[in-house]
């Protein structure tokens, strides 16, 4: 008579664990779940050379995770600049990802270190070259129809701050 009050005890604490698992799990799926673009965030403006670009800011962990996923398309001048709390080696995959891009991984100052493109709906990683706080992405081909390369410099309020 013992084992199965014993039982019944522990059944009903891991049926306690596993409400609690469950409700604990629910944010990280909905987080996980979302099916489209995100197009409310902030936006700043910044400038490569003469050149204007609008970018939506991706400063948290789940705007950065979603970035421009689901977009169908993206006007010419704008882009998503992403925010690192700390520099270090940023890699960047394209999964959920519908539009070519190019990834502009920025130091501090503005300076572009490295530029990659990146196909749609792939999971091949494309990293900065050294260690960096932002990245910027724009539609594949902008960055080398206006002829900017790895040293061109971007300005504006992110860049501006020491």
């Amino acid at each position: 008579m013992g084992i199965p009050r014993l039982a019944r005890h522990v059944a009903g604490a891991w049926g306690a664990l596993l409400v609690a698992g469950a409700l604990v799990a629910t944010p990280t799926t909905a987080v996980q779940a979302q099916e489209g673009p995100q197009l409310n965030l902030q936006r700043v403006e910044l400038t490569a050379g003469m050149h204007r670009i609008d970018a939506q800011v991706a400063a948290t962990p789940q705007e950065r995770q979603t970035g421009l996923m689901h977009r169908k398309e993206m006007p010419q001048h704008e882009g998503m600049l992403f925010v690192f709390e700390q520099p270090a080696q940023q890699c960047f995959w394209m999964k959920n990802t519908l539009l070519p891009l190019t990834a502009a991984f920025v130091d501090d100052d503005g300076t572009i270190v490295n530029l990659a493109d990146m196909k749609p709906q792939t999971l091949d990683s494309h990293c900065s070259a050294k260690p960096v706080r932002y990245v910027l992405e724009m539609n594949q081909g902008w960055f080398a129809k206006k002829g900017i390369k790895a040293g061109a410099k971007l300005a504006g309020a992110p860049f501006s701050r020491k």
